[in-house]
């Protein structure tokens, strides 16, 4: 027996080895099953990143996700050596997960692939994982069900499926409490897949589109959890800097108090005015404000190249120079006093993609009309399910993020495409994709003091029904 290895998982290991052999067998057995399970990690983590795969058996997996630099552990000797022929150009090692010592920089992705019940202790799993992760690595975690262990056991008796040596019986909120115990957090959890056979035009039904729907999706066979590392202070960084960027469109009233009323954050504050071809004198009155204020404060302005507040969002994010992305709308019915908050969620890791709510505190009057509260709570009730997240209040207007993770979401634009003339959805939709942490913050949303708003209900609203369908085909149904 090993040094180290108790008595149970000592035979575990062997048997494991007597099987490697049969692994390649039986996942071309249950391609469909494996394709599914590949093609939904290749959607989380995209190609050509840092990815070190637990439990790597022989190495399909980690081959599929076309690392830049992939390595893969696994306590069977008899898989690792299969994996190093197969795949050359990948590194595995034979360690213990439960003892991890691999010396390596940390990696952008760290995968369990259902092999969670492998392991005699998965804290130590966790505990012995952290040295291999920072705050920006995503850590995936595949598993099958519990409600599908007495058919997986049948399968498994037929040998329809390779037999499989269990050391723990953990479900998903057992797993989330023990990284929780070792400082991650979960970002994200889910299912997905009901019906593990093939038969043309049946199976993609049932697994693309009923899977997805409230009561099936609780009976999936596929479950998930992305977690990522929680943030801890580190007082030897310099506070972070901020940019605050306000289109404005027929808002000249609402321009000086803007900048007014902005309040200092973090170590730098700038000020960035788009105007986007307004009538009523806006330009005039920005250009007025920042040579009236441009010695107290840090204060731009540019004129947006075509129309809409997302290209003048994105024009604005472009011209920005800080840390922080804060966006907030010029009509000032978010007060620009609450940006401390934003700035407190989004530099202390509370969250990373931090977006406001304007439906927990109550309405002044008129600040809302009624069709347009209706609106907000159908999409919120769309965007939870779309998203496996939360969200009160899609279309407030604002929303702050790192300056790194908006690169990372315009980088991964194509995905989605230049879709969205409002700016929300890309930023929501990006984030969601790039599995950031979404928090939502209440605000006390106050009725317009100036000008009316450029919002049209119904063929804005028709617009961003669109949109929703649109996220759930690229998102939910995949």
């Amino acid at each position: 027996m090993q040094l180290g290895m108790t008595n149970k998982k000592q035979r575990v290991m062997e048997y494991y080895n007597s099987v490697a052999e049969k692994r390649d067998y039986y996942i071309n057995k249950n391609k469909y099953y494996y394709d599914d399970l590949t093609g939904f990690l290749k959607f989380t983590i995209p190609a050509g990143k840092r990815v070190l795969e637990i439990g790597s058996g022989t190495g399909h997996v980690l081959a599929a996700l076309e690392p830049s630099y992939g390595v893969g552990i696994d306590f069977s000797p008899k898989m690792v050596q299969i994996a190093k022929l197969k795949y050359p150009s990948l590194r595995f090692f034979k360690i213990d997960a439960e003892d991890l010592d691999l010396d390596d920089q940390p990696f952008d992705y760290i995968v369990i692939s259902d092999t969670i019940g492998l392991f005699e202790d998965i804290q130590q799993v966790f505990k012995h994982m952290k040295h291999l992760a920072n705050e920006h690595t995503r850590v995936v975690i595949t598993y099958n069900c519990s409600l599908w262990h007495p058919i997986l056991s049948i399968a498994e008796t037929l040998r329809l499926k390779m037999p499989r040596q269990q050391l723990n019986w953990l479900d998903a909120e057992d797993v989330s409490q023990l990284l929780y115990l070792e400082d991650f957090e979960v970002v994200k959890t889910g299912r997905r897949f009901l019906f593990p056979k093939n038969i043309s035009f049946i199976s993609p039904f049932i697994n693309e589109f009923i899977a997805h729907l409230p009561f099936f999706n609780s009976l999936c066979l596929t479950g998930y959890i992305i977690a990522k590392k929680a943030h801890r202070a580190d007082d030897t960084k310099p506070e972070p800097t901020v940019s605050v960027v306000i289109p404005a469109r027929n808002e000249r009233g609402n321009i000086e108090n803007a900048v007014k009323r902005t309040p200092k954050l973090g170590r730098h504050t700038e000020i960035i005015f788009v105007e986007g071809h307004s009538t009523d004198g806006t330009l005039d009155e920005i250009r007025r404000v920042c040579t009236l204020y441009g010695d107290k404060c840090d204060i731009k302005y540019a004129v947006q190249d075509g129309k809409g507040k997302g290209d003048a969002v994105r024009k604005g994010f472009a011209m920005a120079t800080c840390d922080i992305l804060m966006i907030l709308d010029a009509d000032l019915t978010v007060p620009p006093e609450e940006l401390p908050k934003f700035y407190e969620a989004v530099a202390t890791g509370k969250g990373e993609f931090i977006n406001g709510t304007r439906l927990v505190y109550p309405l002044e009057k008129e600040s809302m009309r009624f069709l347009n509260m209706l609106g907000n709570k159908f999409f919120s009730i769309m965007f939870t399910w779309i998203l496996g997240q939360r969200l009160k209040d899609t279309l407030c207007g604002t929303k702050v993020l790192s300056r790194e993770n908006y690169l990372s979401i315009q980088a991964n634009r194509h995905f989605f495409g230049d879709f969205d003339p409002f700016g929300d959805y890309d930023l929501i939709f990006g984030s969601a994709k790039l599995n950031l942490k979404i928090i939502e913050i209440p605000i006390t949303y106050r009725a317009r003091e100036y000008g009316q708003t450029n919002i049209s209900r119904f063929s804005h609203g028709w617009l961003l029904l669109k949109m929703t369908l649109f996220a759930v085909n690229k998102l939910k149904f995949k």
